[in-house]
């Protein structure tokens, strides 16, 4: 899939043409992974988030205001849509909170389906 060289899901997914950008993506879930067996039992919970197109000045910018590029960084996303800052911020919220208690090593994506496929 063409799209998967725009760095989405790169810790989670393999991507052609971008294997610098996947070896530390797949770096950093790894390193969340072990760091998450070593703190543990200290009662520390460490997890990865792992967001899909969200809408930033970075995404903005590069799609220079285009509706039409601005329609294929859209199309990535399964949902239809890009992800707000927010809906990023509240994955965090949740997984820094006591629901979320039992959840240490995870990469979780909140990446309105992108990995899923």
């Amino acid at each position: 899939m063409q799209h998967r060289q725009h760095g989405l899901g790169g810790g989670l997914v393999g991507m052609p043409m971008a294997p610098a950008y996947v070896a530390a993506k797949h770096g950093v879930v790894g390193l969340t992974k072990t760091a998450a067996l070593e703190y543990a039992k200290a009662n520390i919970r460490i997890n990865a988030v792992c967001p899909g197109v969200v809408r930033t000045p970075m995404i903005t910018s590069g799609t220079n205001g285009s509706p039409e590029l601005d329609a294929m960084v859209v199309s990535i996303e399964p949902v239809g849509r890009m992800a707000q800052p927010e809906e990023i911020g509240e994955a965090l919220v949740w997984l820094s909170s006591s629901a979320a208690s039992f959840i240490t090593g995870a990469a979780l994506p909140v990446d309105g389906g992108i990995v899923a496929q």
